[in-house]
């Protein structure tokens, strides 16, 4: 993709040779004969890079820089410097050059390879910040991650691990938060910049999570047009979380032993071995060494698995953490919905740390989502409807509040009719939601 530099050397034959081959390179080039100009020019646009000599007649290179930084702060800058005059660009470095050259150039191909590589770091590290800044969006960050007394013996081990390469077992009840755990030992591991991909191994039939794991060749069964990498090699170079293990077949069992004791697999259909380099994370909420007992899961795939196991508590054993988690989900869907939430009443925080919370945090989360969707102001404890989520979880039993109606309507027009979405937030299942929208006539 062209870029747009700006070069500046008081050095006509030399600024012409840099704009000429920079040009070649297809980048949008424009010139300054001096330091005056070149400021001139920073002011009036925009520009991606500064190749600048160190040594000009009414400036410095480097003076040039620092003012133009203040200026065009996301713009690089490479120095131009005479051979011997080293210390000059270490200095240059110091104080935020890219990098630096030193003429005369053996060839232009020393001018090429700098201004891409700048230009691949600066790439690199755009992507770098809009993923963090999307990962900021969606998921919480540490200190909510691991808020509370309970979460500091699992924040600690999420540290110790995390540099190793070890195989991680996260289990503890749903909703507590296994799979962002899981990101946050990948984020901070050596294998950060490589991909997260997770798999939800309970939502799969097991020929269809056997070719999703391992990919399948063209013709390896009806409908497999072409061939199609699976999640394994997806994550090379990454780590892997494989979610809810304990509902993995045992004939898929096998084959991921397999790629634990020999970093190998094949893929369905396939003849030819694939090797592999990921992080194995695997999560679950059963009880997995009653699994084996039974023998439902394999005992050594167990021991593969379970060579750094972290359990993470219910949220009923961390009731310091309730209302702040509250308030953080009230701030972050009171921005997402664009409405001016004033707080939580004493009544509903009351609410929040007598509830049992069967759901852990992901039933947090819906609740505050749907009481933001009906709050206009305060958040009381009739937007909470923690009635209505305990019945959703017994179908048939219990007799549904009067408001029941008024809040479905609401969330349903929160989300933009979307169904399916606002089943989740009422903490009930699409079908519950689908007969009550029936029988209210909405």
């Amino acid at each position: 993709m062209p870029k747009t530099v700006l070069v500046v050397d008081d050095d006509e034959l030399m600024r012409s040779f840099l704009c000429t081959v920079l040009r070649e390179e297809g980048h949008r080039v424009t010139e300054a004969g001096s330091c005056r100009e070149a400021l001139g020019a920073l002011s009036g646009a925009e520009f991606d890079l500064v190749v600048t000599d160190l040594r000009m007649p009414d400036r410095s290179g480097l003076d040039l820089m620092r003012e133009g930084k203040s200026v065009r702060p996301d713009a690089r800058w490479v120095i131009i410097t005479a051979f011997g005059s080293i210390g000059n660009a270490v200095e240059a470095m110091k104080a935020g050059a890219s990098d630096y050259l030193t003429k005369p150039f053996q060839s232009p191909d020393e001018l090429r390879h700098v201004v891409r590589r700048v230009f691949k770091e600066a790439d690199a590290e755009a992507k770098i910040s809009f993923l963090s800044e999307e990962l900021g969006k969606r998921y919480p960050p540490a200190e909510m991650i691991f808020l509370g007394r309970k979460m500091e013996a699992v924040h600690r081990m999420v540290r110790e691990v995390a540099p190793t390469p070890a195989t991680v077992l996260i289990t503890g009840p749903s909703g507590t938060g296994k799979e962002l755990v899981a990101r946050v030992i990948h984020q901070i591991s050596p294998r950060r910049e490589g991909p997260f991909v997770a798999v939800h191994c309970a939502s799969l039939a097991e020929t269809l999570l056997e070719s999703e794991l391992f990919g399948h060749e063209r013709g390896a069964f009806t409908g497999a047009v072409a061939a199609r990498k699976g999640r394994f090699e997806l994550a090379e170079g990454g780590t892997l979380l494989l979610d809810e293990i304990g509902e993995i077949p045992p004939a898929v069992q096998v084959k991921l032993l397999r790629v634990l004791q020999e970093k190998e697999f094949e893929r369905v259909g396939g003849t030819r071995p694939v090797p592999v380099d990921v992080r194995i994370i695997s999560a679950t909420n059963r009880d997995i060494r009653a699994e084996v007992s039974s023998g439902r899961f394999r005992e050594d795939l167990f021991y593969r698995l379970n060579v750094f196991p972290i359990a993470l508590p219910p949220l009923t054993e961390r009731p310091d953490t309730i209302l702040s988690l509250a308030e953080y989900f009230v701030d972050r869907y009171a921005s997402s919905f664009g409405k001016k939430i004033t707080g939580i009443s004493a009544e509903a925080r009351s609410a929040l740390q007598g509830y049992g919370w069967p759901g852990n945090i992901r039933e947090l989360q819906n609740v505050i989502e749907r009481a933001v969707i009906l709050s206009g102001g305060e958040i009381g404890s009739r937007h909470l409807n923690l009635e209505l989520s305990a019945e959703a979880r017994e179908p048939g039993e219990g007799v549904l509040r009067e408001t029941e109606r008024e809040t479905i309507q609401k969330v349903l027009a929160g989300v933009g009719g979307n169904r399916k979405k606002a089943a989740k937030i009422l903490g009930i299942s699409l079908r519950t939601l689908q007969y009550r929208i029936k029988e209210y006539g909405l």
